[in-house]
């Protein structure tokens, strides 16, 4: 992987995991925890595809297994995000575009539940059951509805970090608003949270201006025509 890549991406999976640890894993939320971990392997998958999204979520995993106060073997979360980012990058559309925010919102519950069938899998094969006490079905669904509402939150900032950061040209063209398609965090800002509704409503303060002034222009004009008629 590229220099840049390797220092945007161990950053974000460090701040991840201390988040992760510090907050997320101290709510004490019924079933599953947010998974902020997996959410960066999903978002850096999509952007630089399935080599670098299962090497990404090799090593995120591994930290993972490894930090306290990991209650799991280790080596069982890395496979299973090592699986989950492999197959987020073939997802991963050709010319890096989704039409609207449903692709990443899709990608972001098919990894949320494939990570949690993938994750009881493997403790079931290594003999590590400690989440039978909650129960798969009530796992998968706090699973998948905490990751899908964190999701906005994090995936589309951390898929324009990472095109910034390799000076996709892509990155410029979500800035100025490309007249066919969007990035694919672009597409989800724009169509899934709404986040640039600033900049719409100062669109349209600034068309209703220029009508005022045109309209005003029009009047005046009006008016010295009927002057010049009375004179």
């Amino acid at each position: 992987m590229r220099f840049n890549r390797i220092l945007l991406s161990a950053t974000l999976v460090v701040v991840a995991l201390v988040i992760q640890v510090t907050i997320l894993g101290r709510l004490q939320l019924p079933g599953a925890v947010p998974d902020l971990m997996l959410l960066t392997v999903v978002a850096l998958s999509l952007v630089y595809g399935p080599t670098s999204g299962a090497v990404l979520g090799f090593g995120a995993g591994l930290l993972a297994d490894l930090a306290p106060p990991a209650d799991h073997a280790a080596g069982r979360y890395a496979l299973v995000l090592c699986i989950i980012g492999y197959l987020v990058g073939l997802a991963r559309p050709d010319n890096g575009r989704f039409r609207s925010a449903w692709g990443p919102m899709l990608t972001v519950l098919a990894a949320a539940a494939g990570s949690i069938m993938l994750y009881v899998g493997v403790g079931a094969l290594v003999g590590d059951t400690a989440e039978r006490h909650v129960g798969l079905g009530g796992l998968l669904f706090t699973a998948v509805l905490y990751d899908l509402l964190l999701a906005p939150f994090t995936v589309p900032w951390i898929m324009a970090l990472a095109r910034r950061a390799e000076n996709d040209p892509m990155a410029v063209e979500a800035n100025t608003g490309p007249p066919q398609g969007a990035d694919v965090s672009t597409g989800w800002l724009t169509g899934g949270t709404g986040l640039r509704i600033g900049s719409q409503r100062g669109g349209l303060r600034l068309r209703t201006a220029r009508g005022r002034a045109n309209r005003a222009v029009r009047i005046k004009g009006v008016k010295g025509v009927k002057n010049v008629k009375k004179l």
